[in-house]
């Protein structure tokens, strides 16, 4: 899953960053209202992190022109602004929650799980396909005979394939929704990332692979098809 979080405090934001990615979330970070909108409508998310008080527009500003354009991602305000003007304003501009600073890491992500729950994206807590289940809550691939655990780029990317089997995902795609937007990464290591995936499904005794589909990408296909 892949999350935004706009705060102009750079020690806050990478911060929350470490911590969402320690917890196998994508993320995206950004510092200021302008650069938080062009985010939101270049690329999916599955939840939004916006402070109020940002250079440029502000986080209300923000969350009202992308709810005007049709965004309905789940949005957490963060903020020092804690009084009930200040919330009901946030509430109002079509935030889903609202989270006053200081807080406690461990409520911070429990309210972002409680975001990506009302994602159109939510999944269970366990997804299968074919013979094969991949935990959310442990990052492990497992079929009847053996598991093997996930590094968190792995992971990101045998997610987006269980959540949509069948469904042909080109290199970009997958480079923007594991990566990120101003990821260094070649092209390249889409490539040796889906060969690391296809390694693990074999050795744990999988039925399903990780197809090549000739001039378009990769998907994820049950192989007694």
């Amino acid at each position: 899953m892949r999350i935004l979080i706009a705060e102009d405090e750079v020690t806050i934001a990478r911060a929350l960053k470490v911590m969402l990615e320690k917890n196998k979330y994508a993320v995206d970070m950004v510092h200021n209202g302008n650069d938080a909108l062009d985010y939101i409508q270049a690329t999916s998310y599955d939840a939004l992190v916006l402070d109020i008080m940002m250079p440029g527009k502000d986080g209300i500003e923000v969350l009202k022109a992308a709810r005007g354009s049709g965004n309905t991602t789940p949005a957490l305000f963060l903020t020092a602004k804690a009084e009930v003007a200040d919330r009901v304003a946030g509430l109002d501009a079509g935030a889903d929650d609202y989270l006053p600073k200081p807080f406690a890491a461990s409520e911070f992500l429990a309210r972002v799980r409680a975001l990506t729950r009302r994602s159109s994206a939510y999944a269970p807590s366990e997804l299968s396909f074919g013979n094969a289940t991949l935990d959310r809550g442990q990052y492990i691939l497992r079929t009847p005979s053996d598991e093997v655990r996930l590094n968190n780029k792995e992971y990101q990317l045998m997610e987006l394939f269980f959540r949509h089997p069948r469904q042909v995902f080109s290199s970009e795609h997958l480079m923007e929704k594991v990566w990120g937007l101003d990821s260094e990464a070649d092209m390249d290591v889409v490539w040796t990332y889906i060969g690391f995936l296809r390694r693990k499904l074999k050795q744990i005794g999988a039925d399903i692979e990780i197809r090549t589909i000739r001039g378009a990408g990769y998907a994820l296909e049950d192989m007694r098809c």
